[in-house]
C-alpha cells in the first residue's frame, strides 16, 4: 500500500537537518520529501535577480513544485517552519489541488516592516554570512536554550546572495488576502516565547484560514521544533492521522489491543523512541493490522488496502493457537508468556494451551514443551491474578 508523501519545508537560515528531530516519527507513517531554501544545504543558489527585490514568495513555491513534479509527486501534505511555511501557504491557496493537508510552524502571512528585511540583505551582500549566523540562536531560542551545533554550521554555510534573496522576499510578502483560498486542512503551531513570529501571528492564521486549529507551546522559541520536539511531534502527528487515516494501521491497534491488553499497549507505545519508532509502526500495521487484522475483534475481515482481494481469514482462537505453537518452536519464552495471556483473553481455555503445548511435545521437542509449561503455568497464574497487568518487559511486541 503505497504511503502518503509529507514534504517537510525549514526555516531562513537552515537546513533539512532541522526536521532531524520528528524524522523517524514522520517517516515511519509518510514518504517524506526534505526541501532546502536556495543556497541553503544541497540546494544550488539563485541565479543572480534581475533587480533587487524580483523574487516573490511564488518563486519559491515553484521551485518546490518543480522538484515535486520531477519525482512524479502529485498530492502531498505539507509541513513548513518560518519562510517554509509561507511557501505552504502559497501552495495551499494557489495550488489547493496539490496539498492535502498544511502545517503551518512559527510563521506568519506577513514579517513585518519590510526595511529591517532589506536591511538585513544589504548587510549579508557587503559583509557576508557570519554575522547574521553567529546571531541567530538570540532569534531561535528562548534564553539558555543551547544551539545545536549541526543547525549554526548549517547557517555559516549558507550562500549570502541565497539568503539576501530570501530576506527580501520576506520584505515584500504579505499572504493575508490569500488565506481564505486555504481549503487544506490546517495546523497552526506557536511558541509563546517566539519574537520572531510571536503568538499573535499564529492566531491571525487561525482566523483567516477556515477551520485552522492553534496549538500553543509554553518555552519554545521560533524553531519550536527543536526546543520542543516531543510536543510539536505529537501534534504534527495527532494532526495527520486526521487529515490521512490509516485503515491498516487503526485496525492493527485494535487487533493489538484485543489481544495484549491496554495496559501492554499503552507501555509500549509510551516507550516508543526514535529508535524505535518504525518498528512499533511495521508490527502495528503489518503483523497486527495485515495479519492479525479483524480476527482479533472478533469481526469479519473486509478486503481493502493492504489485505488481498477475498482472503479467508483464521478467527482469533485458531491464531493464538498458532502462534503458541511457533513461539515454543522458537524458544521465545518471554513472547510466550505474553501471549498465553493473549490466548486466555481470547477465550483459550488453560486446559485448551495445555493441549496446544501437549502436541508441541510431539512435533517441536519434548524439552522444549518442557520449557513451555512452565512459562504458560506462571503465565496462567499471573492473568487469572492479574488480567490486564502483563510484565512490561514485552514492551515491543
Amino acid at each position: 500500500m503505497p504511503r502518503p508523501h509529507l514534504v517537510l519545508a525549514p526555516s531562513l537560515g537552515t537546513t533539512q537537518a532541522l526536521w532531524e528531530p520528528q524524522l523517524p516519527a514522520l517517516t515511519a507513517r509518510f514518504e517524506v520529501i526534505t526541501w532546502d531554501l536556495p543556497g541553503h544545504g544541497a540546494a544550488p543558489a539563485p541565479a543572480p535577480a534581475r533587480a533587487p527585490g524580483a523574487a516573490r514568495i511564488e518563486t519559491l513555491g515553484e521551485l518546490l513544485l518543480a522538484r515535486l513534479d520531477a519525482l512524479g509527486v502529485g498530492r502531498f501534505a505539507f509541513a513548513g517552519v518560518s519562510l517554509g511555511g509561507a511557501v505552504g501557504m502559497w501552495l495551499a491557496a494557489h495550488h489547493p489541488e496539490r496539498v492535502a493537508s498544511l502545517a503551518l510552524l512559527c510563521t506568519s502571512a506577513h514579517f513585518g516592516p519590510p526595511r529591517p528585511w532589506a536591511e538585513r540583505a544589504g548587510a549579508v551582500r557587503a559583509n557576508g554570512i557570519g554575522a547574521v549566523a553567529d546571531s541567530a540562536p538570540k532569534r531561535w531560542f528562548t534564553p539558555g536554550f543551547p544551539a545545536p551545533a549541526r543547525l549554526l554550521a548549517d547557517h555559516h554555510r549558507v550562500d549570502p546572495e541565497a539568503y539576501a534573496v530570501c530576506c527580501e522576499i520576506l520584505a515584500g510578502l504579505d499572504l493575508r488576502p490569500d488565506l481564505a483560498r486555504i481549503t487544506a486542512p490546517t495546523l497552526v503551531l506557536a511558541g509563546r516565547d517566539d519574537t520572531a513570529t510571536p503568538p499573535p501571528h499564529a492566531r491571525e492564521l487561525v482566523d483567516g484560514i477556515r477551520d485552522a486549529q492553534l496549538v500553543e507551546l509554553p518555552r519554545a522559541g521560533h524553531l519550536a521544533n527543536v526546543e520542543q520536539p516531543r510536543a510539536v511531534t505529537d501534534a504534527l502527528l495527532q494532526h495527520l492521522a486526521r487529515t490521512h487515516p490509516d485503515p491498516l494501521r487503526r485496525s492493527g491497534e485494535a487487533a493489538r489491543r484485543a489481544v495484549l491488553g491496554d495496559a501492554h499497549v499503552d507501555r509500549a507505545q509510551a516507550r516508543t523512541t526514535p529508535f524505535t519508532a518504525r518498528f512499533q509502526d511495521f508490527i502495528t500495521r503489518y503483523a497486527w493490522g495485515e495479519i492479525w487484522g479483524d480476527a482479533a475483534t472478533g469481526d469479519a475481515v473486509t478486503p481493502g488496502p493492504g489485505l488481498a482481494e477475498g482472503r479467508a481469514t483464521l478467527d482469533r482462537r485458531t491464531r493464538s493457537v498458532i502462534t503458541l505453537t511457533a513461539l515454543v518452536a522458537g524458544g521465545h519464552k518471554d513472547e510466550l508468556a505474553l501471549h498465553v495471556k493473549g490466548a486466555l483473553r481470547g477465550g483459550l481455555s488453560p486446559d485448551e494451551i495445555a493441549e496446544v503445548l501437549l502436541q508441541c511435545a510431539v512435533y517441536c521437542s519434548v524439552p522444549a514443551a518442557n520449557s513451555a509449561f512452565a512459562v504458560a503455568e506462571r503465565a496462567i497464574a499471573e492473568y487469572e491474578g492479574h488480567p490486564d497487568g502483563e510484565d512490561a518487559r514485552h514492551a515491543q511486541l
